[in-house]
């Protein structure tokens, strides 16, 4: 699936951001306060952001979309761990900011 193509702007911007290795527009993406799960456990998220996604240069391949966008199924791969396909559960405040993302193999 195209990312342009996917249904919710943040997630959009959240997967066009993973890909194009732009540490900086990602932030700007997430809502004060902002929190990652992986694998059903809370995660740090400078350290989580930073380890398995910018240093390891991370890559989102989007199969599929469900809940209007917000949950992409996807195949990820970093330098760390290799690929494996993914669920990615966001949710999104008024303003369109990210203020929690879960993620965990799909």
């Amino acid at each position: 699936m195209q990312t342009t193509r996917l249904g919710d702007p943040a997630v959009r911007a959240f997967v066009t951001a993973v890909d194009h290795h732009d540490r900086e527009g990602f932030t700007a993406l997430l809502a004060p306060g902002a929190t990652v799960a992986d694998d059903g456990s809370d995660r740090d998220l400078a350290d989580w952001v930073d380890r398995e996604v910018f240093s390891a240069n991370g890559q989102m391949e989007v199969d599929n979309e469900s809940d209007g966008g917000r949950t992409p199924v996807a195949r990820y791969r970093n330098d760390t761990r290799g690929e494996m396909r993914t669920r990615w559960t966001s949710t999104v405040d008024d303003d369109g900011r990210i203020s929690r993302f879960e993620t965990g193999q799909a």
